[in-house]
């Protein structure tokens, strides 16, 4: 399977101030699964789209593995896409809908109903063959939508947040099964999602797009623990990390009454008088020193328990995880220290970028 290439890939909307896609540079490797992630307006979905030949490239190119694709026709692209509404002809059965795009090729009918019968061996939906798409669950139609997209066997797919109309516990089911799928054939896959969870979880690697611009790309486990800036930190992680604006004084940081060294990696690249502190929930813990903190709400999760309230020194909001069998109750006051000094994240309060 070939690679993917977006190489300074620009793409305007009439009436838009900014580019939808500005200056996309971005490689997805030979078979590998890539996850573009963001908010609503970000980007991620028109990236895709650009790719399948669906929007049109104002400036940059395209290619996939050495063919410039840029302003090649969908059709010639040899890209396979699944959408978030499915997309599925209610007139036509199940491997009808999973032919329609062999028969427009002009393939054989024997070559139709093997590629038909593999793909819904393949995803399990052999006895859901001669049924209309109306008689389905939305798990089952997704999987006749990705059918429908595999029996092309194309050399990159694409999927549009094709989970978003499932339920809660039958995405779960399916996001592990479409990544299982995808590890079984090796196909390059970009994968566009807003749920963060199902980033992490998913993809190879992880790409975040912000106002059109990729903020960072890299492995689930890198970009949890070194996010790039300070939009990646708080986008990435539920709930997300603590992030807060302190002033500088001698080479530390006071959250409370706690006095925070910062570390000399950061303060090289330090570029104002304040800095914003950032330290996720799982990384602070109740202690009898630290910063004081009113609790306003408990979430309690089962396994896990998170207090959100207000520092009592400056009404900063504050989240944290604690021991789910003893956790506090709302207005209690409690003291918070991080878990360890490495557990810090520093950033520039002037640009957003990481320092150190």
């Amino acid at each position: 399977m070939p690679s993917v290439t977006y190489e300074q890939v620009t793409c305007r909307f009439p009436g838009h101030d900014r580019p939808v896609v500005d200056r996309l540079d971005l490689v997805v490797d030979d078979g590998e699964f890539l996850v573009l992630v963001g908010p609503s307006g970000c980007g991620k979905s028109t990236s895709l789209r650009l790719l399948a030949g669906l929007e049109h490239v104002d400036s940059g190119r395209l290619l996939i593995g050495d063919r410039d694709v840029t302003h090649l026709p969908p059709q010639e692209r040899d890209v396979a896409m699944v959408f978030q509404n499915y997309a599925l002809y209610p007139h036509m059965t199940v491997a009808e809908n999973m032919a329609f795009a062999l028969d427009v090729a002009g393939s054989s009918r024997d070559e139709s109903n093997r590629r038909v019968r593999a793909a819904a061996s393949l995803l399990e939906i052999e006895a859901f063959l001669d049924r209309k798409p109306k008689s389905l669950s939305g798990g089952q139609r997704q999987r006749v939508a990705m059918g429908r997209a595999l029996v092309r066997e194309p050399r990159v797919f694409l999927l549009d947040e094709p989970l978003s109309n499932l339920d809660a516990q039958l995405r779960v089911q399916t996001r592990t099964e479409i990544a299982g799928l995808q590890r079984r054939l090796g196909i390059t896959t970009v994968y566009v999602t807003h749920d963060q969870v199902e980033a992490m979880t998913m993809g190879d690697r992880v790409a975040v797009l912000d106002r059109g611009v990729l903020q960072q790309c890299d492995t689930p486990r890198e970009m949890y623990d070194r996010p790039a800036n300070r939009f990646v930190a708080g986008f990435l992680g539920s709930p997300g990390m603590n992030l807060l604006e302190l002033p500088l004084d001698d080479g530390s940081v006071r959250l409370g009454d706690l006095v925070v060294p910062l570390p000399r990696e950061a303060l090289a690249d330090v570029d104002g008088p304040t800095v914003v502190l950032g330290v996720r929930p799982e990384n602070l813990h109740v202690a009898d020193h630290g910063p004081e903190l009113e609790v306003d709400v408990v979430e309690e999760l089962g396994a896990d328990a998170y207090v959100y309230g207000r520092l009592v020194s400056d009404g900063e909001m504050l989240v944290a995880r604690v021991d789910f069998r003893r956790p506090p109750a709302r207005g209690d006051h409690i003291r918070l220290a991080p878990t360890d000094a490495g557990a810090l994240h520093v950033f520039s309060a002037t640009t957003g970028a990481r320092l150190g």
